[in-house]
Protein backbone atom coordinates (compact mmCIF):
# COMPACT_ATOMS: atom_id res chain seq x y z
CA UNK A 1 0.00 0.00 0.00
CA UNK A 2 1.59 3.42 -0.77
CA UNK A 3 0.17 7.01 1.22
CA UNK A 4 1.56 10.08 -0.30
CA UNK A 5 1.00 13.26 2.38
CA UNK A 6 1.52 16.78 1.74
CA UNK A 7 3.34 18.73 4.47
CA UNK A 8 4.25 22.19 4.61
CA UNK A 9 6.82 23.70 6.91
CA UNK A 10 7.14 27.47 8.02
CA UNK A 11 10.89 28.96 8.75
CA UNK A 12 10.87 30.85 12.01
CA UNK A 13 11.37 34.47 12.16
CA UNK A 14 14.10 34.47 15.33
CA UNK A 15 17.21 32.96 14.51
CA UNK A 16 19.23 31.86 18.36
CA UNK A 17 22.58 30.00 18.94
CA UNK A 18 22.68 28.27 22.37
CA UNK A 19 25.09 26.13 24.10
CA UNK A 20 24.85 24.49 27.71
CA UNK A 21 21.16 25.40 27.49
CA UNK A 22 21.66 29.17 27.27
CA UNK A 23 21.24 31.51 24.80
CA UNK A 24 24.13 33.34 23.76
CA UNK A 25 22.86 35.38 20.51
CA UNK A 26 19.91 35.80 19.11
CA UNK A 27 19.03 37.46 15.42
CA UNK A 28 15.82 38.70 14.21
CA UNK A 29 15.90 38.19 10.48
CA UNK A 30 14.47 41.33 8.44
CA UNK A 31 11.63 41.16 6.43
CA UNK A 32 14.35 41.34 3.02
CA UNK A 33 16.19 38.46 4.19
CA UNK A 34 12.96 36.94 5.48
CA UNK A 35 11.33 36.48 1.88
CA UNK A 36 14.64 35.53 0.26
CA UNK A 37 15.73 32.42 2.77
CA UNK A 38 12.30 31.43 4.20
CA UNK A 39 8.91 30.21 3.01
CA UNK A 40 6.73 27.27 2.70
CA UNK A 41 7.87 24.53 1.30
CA UNK A 42 5.52 21.32 0.46
CA UNK A 43 7.03 18.25 0.90
CA UNK A 44 5.67 15.01 -1.01
CA UNK A 45 5.63 11.99 2.11
CA UNK A 46 5.43 8.59 0.65
CA UNK A 47 4.71 5.73 3.07
CA UNK A 48 4.93 2.20 1.87
CA UNK A 49 2.94 -0.59 3.93
CA UNK A 50 4.17 -4.53 3.33
CA UNK A 51 3.34 -7.88 4.92
CA UNK A 52 6.88 -8.71 5.43
CA UNK A 53 8.37 -9.02 8.82
CA UNK A 54 10.42 -5.97 10.06
CA UNK A 55 13.87 -7.78 10.43
CA UNK A 56 13.58 -9.01 6.53
CA UNK A 57 12.95 -5.77 5.01
CA UNK A 58 15.80 -4.11 7.44
CA UNK A 59 18.37 -6.90 6.41
CA UNK A 60 17.39 -5.92 2.79
CA UNK A 61 17.39 -2.65 3.03
CA UNK A 62 20.84 -3.01 4.36
CA UNK A 63 22.45 -5.24 2.18
CA UNK A 64 21.63 -2.93 -1.02
CA UNK A 65 23.52 -0.17 0.78
CA UNK A 66 27.28 0.58 1.52
CA UNK A 67 28.68 1.56 4.38
CA UNK A 68 29.94 5.28 4.64
CA UNK A 69 33.51 5.73 6.18
CA UNK A 70 34.30 9.62 7.65
CA UNK A 71 37.91 9.42 7.15
CA UNK A 72 36.99 10.65 3.65
CA UNK A 73 36.02 13.94 5.11
CA UNK A 74 39.98 14.40 7.13
CA UNK A 75 41.65 13.22 3.72
CA UNK A 76 39.66 16.02 1.90
CA UNK A 77 40.90 18.63 4.20
CA UNK A 78 44.26 17.56 4.35
CA UNK A 79 44.79 17.83 0.77
CA UNK A 80 44.54 14.31 -0.46
CA UNK A 81 44.19 13.69 -4.13
CA UNK A 82 40.81 14.39 -5.21
CA UNK A 83 40.53 12.03 -7.55
CA UNK A 84 41.73 8.91 -5.11
CA UNK A 85 39.41 10.09 -2.87
CA UNK A 86 36.35 10.23 -5.07
CA UNK A 87 37.39 6.80 -6.34
CA UNK A 88 37.23 5.76 -2.99
CA UNK A 89 33.66 7.35 -2.02
CA UNK A 90 32.57 5.62 -5.07
CA UNK A 91 33.45 2.12 -3.57
CA UNK A 92 31.85 2.61 -0.96
CA UNK A 93 28.47 2.74 -2.36
CA UNK A 94 26.26 -0.34 -2.66
CA UNK A 95 24.36 -1.78 -5.55
CA UNK A 96 21.56 0.77 -4.61
CA UNK A 97 24.20 3.32 -5.30
CA UNK A 98 23.58 4.84 -1.77
CA UNK A 99 25.57 4.17 1.20
CA UNK A 100 24.66 4.09 4.83
CA UNK A 101 25.73 6.88 7.15
CA UNK A 102 24.23 5.62 10.36
CA UNK A 103 20.84 4.08 11.80
CA UNK A 104 18.76 5.21 14.70
CA UNK A 105 16.76 2.45 16.59
CA UNK A 106 13.74 4.70 17.97
CA UNK A 107 12.47 1.18 18.62
CA UNK A 108 14.76 1.04 21.66
CA UNK A 109 14.65 4.80 22.61
CA UNK A 110 11.32 4.04 23.24
CA UNK A 111 12.01 1.44 26.27
CA UNK A 112 12.50 4.96 28.13
CA UNK A 113 9.01 5.79 27.63
CA UNK A 114 7.83 1.86 28.54
CA UNK A 115 7.16 1.18 24.69
CA UNK A 116 8.20 -1.94 23.05
CA UNK A 117 8.31 -1.19 19.42
CA UNK A 118 10.38 -1.76 15.98
CA UNK A 119 11.76 1.34 14.41
CA UNK A 120 14.65 2.17 12.94
CA UNK A 121 15.77 5.79 11.11
CA UNK A 122 18.79 5.29 8.22
CA UNK A 123 20.70 8.14 7.10
CA UNK A 124 21.92 7.13 3.86
CA UNK A 125 22.86 8.87 0.47
CA UNK A 126 26.14 8.97 -1.37
CA UNK A 127 28.44 12.36 -1.10
CA UNK A 128 28.84 12.30 -4.85
CA UNK A 129 25.51 12.53 -5.33
CA UNK A 130 25.42 15.21 -2.87
CA UNK A 131 28.01 17.15 -4.19
CA UNK A 132 26.48 17.74 -7.96
CA UNK A 133 23.83 19.41 -6.00
CA UNK A 134 25.33 21.39 -3.51
CA UNK A 135 27.66 22.61 -5.92
CA UNK A 136 25.07 24.42 -7.65
CA UNK A 137 23.17 25.35 -4.25
CA UNK A 138 24.98 24.89 -0.79
CA UNK A 139 21.30 25.02 1.22
CA UNK A 140 20.84 21.76 -0.47
CA UNK A 141 23.28 19.95 2.33
CA UNK A 142 20.39 20.63 4.60
CA UNK A 143 19.28 17.26 3.04
CA UNK A 144 21.66 15.43 2.01
CA UNK A 145 22.14 12.49 3.53
CA UNK A 146 18.16 11.36 3.05
CA UNK A 147 16.24 9.72 6.11
CA UNK A 148 14.10 7.04 5.92
CA UNK A 149 12.06 5.21 8.82
CA UNK A 150 11.04 1.86 8.93
CA UNK A 151 8.88 0.51 11.79
CA UNK A 152 6.43 -2.20 12.64
CA UNK A 153 2.33 -1.05 13.13
CA UNK A 154 0.37 -1.53 16.14
CA UNK A 155 -0.95 -4.27 13.45
CA UNK A 156 2.33 -5.71 12.72
CA UNK A 157 3.11 -4.58 9.49
CA UNK A 158 6.18 -3.05 8.06
CA UNK A 159 5.69 0.18 7.09
CA UNK A 160 8.55 2.68 5.31
CA UNK A 161 8.03 5.97 5.24
CA UNK A 162 10.56 8.96 3.73
CA UNK A 163 9.92 12.34 2.17
CA UNK A 164 10.55 12.30 -1.74
CA UNK A 165 13.75 14.13 -2.81
CA UNK A 166 12.50 16.27 -5.56
CA UNK A 167 10.14 17.58 -3.02
CA UNK A 168 12.37 18.83 -0.42
CA UNK A 169 15.45 19.88 -3.05
CA UNK A 170 12.98 21.04 -5.46
CA UNK A 171 12.26 24.56 -3.18
CA UNK A 172 15.38 25.83 -4.41
CA UNK A 173 14.53 26.42 -8.14
CA UNK A 174 18.26 25.04 -9.37
CA UNK A 175 18.22 22.70 -12.43
CA UNK A 176 20.98 21.29 -11.43
CA UNK A 177 19.73 20.44 -8.12
CA UNK A 178 16.76 19.20 -9.38
CA UNK A 179 18.34 17.34 -11.67
CA UNK A 180 19.57 14.83 -8.96
CA UNK A 181 16.79 15.57 -6.81
CA UNK A 182 14.68 13.58 -9.32
CA UNK A 183 17.22 10.70 -9.54
CA UNK A 184 17.59 10.38 -6.43
CA UNK A 185 13.43 10.22 -6.11
CA UNK A 186 14.10 7.03 -8.58
CA UNK A 187 16.98 5.22 -6.69
CA UNK A 188 15.20 5.53 -2.95
CA UNK A 189 11.97 4.35 -4.93
CA UNK A 190 13.59 1.53 -6.08
CA UNK A 191 15.94 0.65 -3.06
CA UNK A 192 12.71 0.26 -0.79
CA UNK A 193 10.56 -1.55 -3.52
CA UNK A 194 13.72 -4.38 -3.51
CA UNK A 195 13.68 -4.52 0.35
CA UNK A 196 10.11 -4.95 0.60
CA UNK A 197 9.85 -7.69 -2.11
Amino acid sequence: MRDTRVWKAAWPLLLCAASAGETFACVRMSDSNREKHMGKVTIEHIHVTTEKPFAEVTAALEARMGKFDPAVYEQLRSGADTEAVRARIEAMAGPSGFMLFRTSDHGALLRLAGQTRKAVQYLLGNPLFAVRMTQHDIRAGLYAPLRVLVYEDEGGKTCVEYDRPSSLFGQFGNAGVTEVATMLDRKLEQLVAEAIR
